[in-house]
């Protein structure tokens, strides 16, 4: 079962964050928390590990929407959108598929939420993609 949404790009690392972050907030998410996966299996267990960040995504208006026709919703959110690097220097852009998400809380009052969030998510990968490849073509 696919349970992300992603787009593969070329660049550098932390470019590829930056744009999807702007991405992101150019569809009306807020990155509530910006998790360096590379940097914490350093740091807690002296691991190496490719570059690898967790965006926790969230838009307010939507998240508020969804929290209304269930309460429970919270436990799934924010909504994941990961960069990491691929073992030959690619990067991706990957985002937890809403569909997929909403899904597990079977209520049908959620289907437009997970729709207009996939519409989002979509456009904000496209972006990501459109923009990487503007950048190494400069």
């Amino acid at each position: 079962m696919d349970y992300t949404i992603q787009v593969s790009v070329t660049g550098e690392f932390d470019d590829v964050v930056d744009t999807t972050i702007a991405a992101l907030e150019d569809e009306g998410f807020g990155v509530l928390c910006d998790i360096d996966i590379q940097a914490t299996l350093e740091e807690k267990l002296g691991e190496e590990f490719r570059q690898y960040r967790i965006l926790g995504a969230c838009n307010p208006p939507v998240a508020y929407e969804g929290l209304t026709e269930e309460i429970e919703l919270g436990a799934l959110l924010p909504c994941n959108v990961i960069v990491y690097e691929t073992d030959d220097g690619d990067m991706v852009v990957s985002a937890v598929d809403p569909q997929q998400l909403l899904g597990i809380a079977d209520n049908d009052a959620l289907d437009s939420i997970a729709t207009e969030v996939t519409e989002r998510f979509e456009r904000v990968l496209s972006a990501v993609g459109d923009e990487q490849e503007s950048m190494s073509e400069a």
